[in-house]
């Protein structure tokens, strides 16, 4: 009994050394990312959260000032503008561009000719559509003499104002919501994705049950891809809360006309690195965490009453 366990012991020892050795390893392999996630995300995030409660200019050390920082949110009129703009684009910009990605994946679904053309041709602007060149391009077509208000004067529309409209306070988030809609090519790729998995069968019940386009639009395509729709929308949401290139090349930096394009992130670059307010702009992007994680959680939440995955009884 005793030979055994002797025996047995060198053989879990080298076993345990086999396993410490692949730990090691492995540990080895994930170093590069663990010191990015340490040392770029995770530690300048603890960073910025003790900055929030501190009177910070850049140059001189921090003064810890307590819940200051996050009262004067409250009290701060653009702030609370760019709260407003930023929640506009979102609510209108996130429908619409993922209306337009699901009305195009439905387009490019069925086999045509030149399909692989068509959605390289859809996709492209997703690749391009985030850089500085494309805003300024974007802001060339909606200028006073731009193609956008040569067009428009051609169909009988009135001469554009002063400045088009990148001058008009009001047409200046639209113009932005339609630079936003214009990239929807990554949704509808997903989307593509998505429609690749509902049933044929599913269209021919429906077909034979009398249902039209539309009826089976809501009663079969939306309920089985609600998956994908909620994947879309979770994504796109978060991302219209970063909005800046856009904003900050249209408007020139200023956040104008009329604060019409002073988004948050904006706003919060002009405290930080403009006012050299970094404790005031800290506590700002500590707001708008808290803030997409809430309407992520409320998303979360509401996908229990409408979105459908494979073998759910709802």
């Amino acid at each position: 009994m005793a030979g055994t366990t002797i025996a047995r012991d060198p053989v879990r020892a080298r076993a345990r050394r086999r396993r410490d050795r692949s730990t090691r390893a492995g540990y080895a392999f994930l170093s590069p990312w663990l010191i990015g996630f340490f040392g770029l995300t995770a530690g300048p995030m603890i960073a910025s959260l003790y900055l929030s409660f501190t009177d910070y200019n850049l140059f001189t050390p921090p003064v810890f000032t307590g819940l200051e920082n996050y009262q004067r949110l409250l009290t701060d009129s653009n702030f609370l503008q760019a709260a407003k703009v930023t929640a506009l684009y979102v609510v209108f910009g996130t429908p619409i561009k993922l209306a337009a990605a699901l009305a195009i994946a439905m387009l490019l679904h069925n086999s045509r000719r030149g399909q692989g053309f068509y959605r390289s041709a859809y996709y492209l602007p997703s690749l391009i559509g985030g850089s500085v060149s494309i805003a300024i391009v974007w802001k060339a077509m909606f200028i006073d003499e731009g193609i956008v208000a040569q067009v428009g004067e051609v169909f009988g529309g009135a001469p554009a104002a002063d400045g088009g409209w990148v001058g008009d306070p009001g047409r200046t988030l639209p113009m932005l919501v339609l630079l936003t809609v214009w990239q929807f090519g990554a949704p509808m790729v997903i989307f593509l994705a998505g429609l690749k998995q509902v049933p044929t069968e599913m269209y021919e019940a429906a077909e034979v049950d009398g249902a039209g386009p539309v009826r089976r639009f809501w009663s079969v395509t939306v309920p089985l891809l609600s998956p994908v729709l909620f994947f879309n929308l979770l994504l796109e949401t978060i991302h219209a809360f970063q909005i800046f290139n856009s904003a900050f090349i249209i408007s020139n930096g200023s956040g104008g006309p009329a604060q019409s394009t002073l988004f948050y992130t904006l706003y919060l670059y002009f405290r930080g690195f403009r006012d050299f307010q970094m404790g005031y702009a800290s506590a700002m992007a500590w707001v708008l965490v808290i803030v997409v994680g809430l309407v992520s959680l409320l998303l979360f939440r509401s996908s229990k009453s409408w979105v459908h995955y494979s073998g759910d009884d709802k």
